[in-house]
């Protein structure tokens, strides 16, 4: 009986410690270190259409100005980074950014849901219209008379996105016809080989002011959108900073004072 009792007691000790065992409490796991912020650039090489006057062409000393180049260099200034300009292929805009060879878009980019995907916008600083421009003297007068023409725009373009929305009136062009910059495609339609081109209205106008007696432009347009500046996601220190200075901007007046110097009107966005 004492040795049954011996053995028992023996293993109920070791089932309590058992228990014991896997009753304690486990020590809490470090949580993870959160990852470093980023600090914001301090040059800022931005990339756009050294051929889309008024927001960022050359001048007759091969100088690159513009709109959107006086917003830059302004923002910059008072964002303390230094800004370089470097003409890219604007249809190869998002692999520019993307692949680090600039940092920036900023040459009237189209803020779209699509492109969200893949870039980080600021609030928008400009409205923009899509226009739409024909030779002065065409039987063209309303939207509906594009069906069966050659409708030109120029290539990654937003021109070429709002007209992709209207499926049931592209669907009927004769031909839609691709530019490497919107002066080519104007100079098309002056010489007859285009009917129509979709174009930004603020380089569209720019453009036709300076023929006003050889363009006109239609009542009707392909929508309204708004003009941000581009970054890439992981440079979000960067577009804060600039988004930032932007809004100091408009809130100063010196927004709508360079708008007042390309466009003769405050078109800044509020």
């Amino acid at each position: 009986m004492k040795k049954r009792s011996f053995v028992a007691t023996l293993a109920l000790t070791a089932l309590l410690t058992a228990c014991g065992k896997n009753d304690a409490p486990k020590p809490a796991a470090e949580a993870p270190a959160p990852a470093p912020v980023a600090a914001a650039s301090t040059k800022l090489v931005v990339g756009l259409d050294d051929n889309f006057p008024p927001m960022g062409f050359r001048d007759e000393k091969n100088e690159i100005v513009g709109f959107d180049i006086d917003m830059a260099r302004e923002a910059a200034k008072r964002a303390g980074i230094e800004v370089e300009f470097k003409p890219i292929d604007w249809n190869a805009k998002e692999a520019e950014l993307l692949g680090k060879r600039v940092d920036a878009l900023w040459n009237g980019l189209t803020i779209l849901e699509e492109r969200k995907e893949k870039i980080l916008f600021t609030d928008p600083y400009m409205v923009n219209k899509q226009i739409i421009i024909v030779k002065a003297g065409s039987p063209i007068k309303t939207k509906a008379d594009m069906a069966g023409k050659i409708v030109g725009a120029q290539e990654g373009s937003s021109a070429v996105t709002a007209m992709e929305k209207d499926k049931e009136l592209s669907s009927q062009f004769k031909e839609t016809k691709l530019f490497g910059d919107n002066i080519a495609a104007l100079m098309d339609v002056e010489a007859g080989r285009l009917d129509v081109v979709v174009v930004d209205e603020v380089v569209g106008r720019y453009l036709v002011s300076k023929k006003p007696d050889n363009y006109v432009v239609l009542a009707e347009d392909f929508g309204t959108e708004d003009y941000g500046v581009g970054f890439r996601k992981d440079d979000e220190a960067t577009r804060n900073k600039i988004n930032d200075v932007l809004a100091e901007m408009k809130k100063d007046g010196k927004a709508e004072e360079i708008a007042k110097k390309w466009f003769g009107a405050d078109v800044i966005k509020h």
